[in-house]
């Protein structure tokens, strides 16, 4: 047996020999108590942590559109007021004790927006009458063919079941009546599958029928008459506020361009909210023509024309998509190269924003585009004519100044002054939809001497309502076609 063996049976594992004189300081491990209590201690500050950004998202949420807050509230006050069917003896006794109805038609059909809540209430309200009476209808006629009743009963449910969810593939179906075909057909199944077996049908039709009207009526009650959110108002203000954002964008590229400047592309992106609005845009234009006339929104207003205007600016946001990637690609003209056309592009660029602006300042305040719209579309114009002149008189400038530079360098310069030319004539398109909309809106005409008075209108307009934009899963929960149909 070696020397290592033997002292490992004596006891030693260790021997440390420590200078005559010096001090040792001998840290015990910890305990399992002490461990115990520290991962307790992480535990609770992991959660907390947690907790407290948690927190934090939601009041950002809340701070950024109030109005969010006061749709949980409205919904809560609109089911505290509906379950009092519920509670109290004589309202329950009256509903037949169906008032669990009421109840969940208030959860289903209360929606963010007045329009939202309209078109949901009216496809509950005609489904559920429709289904309701056809079904009664035909158990009558199956009940009449004695033994063959069920086989009627289960030929009619196939039949408008497959001819109903056949008619969700139609546009227009899909776009405004896609939850009223879905609740026809549960309501449809329920009634007539029930209906072998339950006495007295008619009675339980009619007690679920009013107590959904009790609901449908204090939706709408609440919906309108507590701080109303209106879809067509929504519209309106994303209109607006994209025509700004892309003019923004418009003079951001340029300026990043031409000056490489940080500040002006970070402000560069404001196009994207141009090119992901459709979805909103068709939303709210859907919703917007079930709500009743509010304001300066009348029964027959053209909330049409507002997708047209959008479509108008996303084509005009696709190629300012296009001048910002000229502005981070890796081949860029020589910096001499760019002087010679900065001057007059960023000069095009600013009168093309202008030109939004005024736009924007039209729609947003409803009144007829005057002469303001019409002298920045001809500086526009004027603009766009001496770009064109100095593009075309470039080769031989290159030639004469500037010998050792090819053409095959001025390239970009050449692209982005293209652009800017195509998005003038885009941008053109955009005026006349919004020109198609003051006519078919019947805007206001104003005198030039209220110009300035226009404009803190439209100023003050845009600092009332915050310029948050929906993200893209909010967008589509918001659209009829992508609602979950509840029953």
């Amino acid at each position: 047996m070696d020397a290592a063996a033997r002292e490992a049976q004596s006891g030693l594992e260790w021997r440390v020999t420590v200078p005559e004189g010096a001090s040792v300081t001998v840290e015990h491990e910890a305990g399992a108590a002490a461990r115990a209590w520290a991962w307790v201690a992480a535990c609770v500050a992991a959660a907390w942590s947690r907790v407290a950004g948690f927190a934090g998202r939601v009041w950002r949420i809340a701070a950024d559109d109030p109005r969010r807050a006061v749709h949980g509230l409205k919904v809560g006050l609109a089911l505290a007021l509906v379950s009092v069917f519920y509670y109290t003896r004589p309202l329950y006794d009256g509903v037949g004790g169906a008032a669990m109805w009421a109840i969940m038609t208030v959860v289903v059909v209360f929606e963010y927006t007045v329009g939202g809540s309209v078109y949901k209430c009216f496809n509950r309200a005609v489904a559920t009458a429709s289904a309701g009476v056809l079904a009664l209808g035909v158990h009558w006629v199956a009940a009449k063919s004695g033994e063959l009743e069920p086989f009627i009963s289960t030929g009619s449910l196939f039949l408008l079941a497959a001819a109903a969810t056949f008619s969700r593939f139609l546009p227009t179906v899909k776009a405004r009546f896609d939850y009223g075909v879905t609740i026809f057909i549960l309501t449809y199944s329920l009634v007539a599958v029930s209906g072998y077996r339950v006495d007295e049908l008619a009675s339980l039709a009619q007690q679920r029928l009013s107590t959904i009207a009790i609901g449908i009526f204090l939706c709408l009650a609440v919906s309108v008459l507590i701080c109303p959110v209106w879809a067509g108002q929504e519209l309106h203000l994303l209109t607006t506020r994209n025509m700004d954002k892309l003019a923004a964008a418009l003079e951001a590229c340029v300026e990043g361009y031409f000056a490489s400047s940080a500040s002006a592309a970070a402000g560069a992106d404001g196009y994207k909210c141009v090119l992901n609005s459709k979805a909103s845009e068709d939303a709210q234009a859907n919703l917007a023509r079930w709500e009743p006339a509010h304001g300066r929104f009348g029964f027959r207003h053209p909330y049409g024309q507002y997708a047209k205007v959008g479509a108008a600016m996303r084509a005009c946001a696709y190629c300012v998509e296009a001048l910002s990637s000229c502005a981070g690609a890796d081949a860029q003209a020589p910096d001499h190269v760019k002087r010679l056309l900065r001057d007059v592009c960023t000069g095009v660029g600013t009168r093309c924003a202008r030109v939004l602006r005024e736009a924007s300042r039209s729609v947003a305040t409803m009144t007829a585009p005057g002469r303001a719209l019409d002298f920045a579309v001809a500086d526009m114009n004027t603009a766009v004519h001496e770009l064109q002149g100095d593009v075309r008189a470039l080769p031989s400038t290159l030639a004469v100044e500037l010998a050792d530079t090819s053409l095959v360098d001025a390239m970009p310069v050449f692209t982005v002054a293209s652009l800017l030319v195509e998005i003038s004539a885009r941008i053109e398109g955009v005026v006349d939809a919004v020109d198609a909309l003051a006519t078919l809106a019947s805007f206001k005409q104003v005198d030039d001497d209220d110009d300035d008075k226009i404009r803190g209108e439209a100023e003050m307009t845009m600092k009332v309502h915050p310029l948050n934009e929906p993200d893209a899963a909010d967008d589509a929960s918001a659209s009829p076609e992508n609602q979950t149909s509840k029953a």
